[in-house]
């Protein structure tokens, strides 16, 4: 896992009150929200229909919900609560002294 700086502290991250921010993070696009006094982080588009998460909002159980038809995802483990079957990728975020950071998985070399 690599981590990358996103913001010198949570307060620079959302605005106009908002609990969902979409960044681009080394060219991907994520979606970071806070809940439970807790930074979380998925992937800026759902796996559905490719709604934009942070246009969403976090429901009164800590899921994501999707604007356009209102699917909602586990921010914990990316599962779609609502039945459909579909997965939205997860990313960690630590706040530390130094800042904010969003923890990537590395990718593996292909050889061949």
């Amino acid at each position: 896992m690599f981590w990358k700086k996103i913001a010198e502290s949570r307060n620079e991250l959302f605005h106009s009150g908002n609990s969902l921010a979409e960044l681009e993070v080394d060219g991907k696009l994520v979606c970071i929200g806070a809940l439970e006094n807790k930074l979380k982080a998925c992937a800026a588009k759902c796996p559905h229909a490719g709604g934009k998460m942070a246009a969403g909002y976090i429901d009164a159980l800590g899921n994501i919900v999707c604007p356009l038809h209102r699917y909602k995802f586990n921010l914990e483990n990316g599962r779609n609560v609502t039945g459909e079957g579909y997965f939205l990728k997860i990313y960690r975020v630590e706040e530390r002294e130094e800042g904010v950071f969003i923890g990537f998985e590395e990718k593996k070399a292909q050889f061949g």
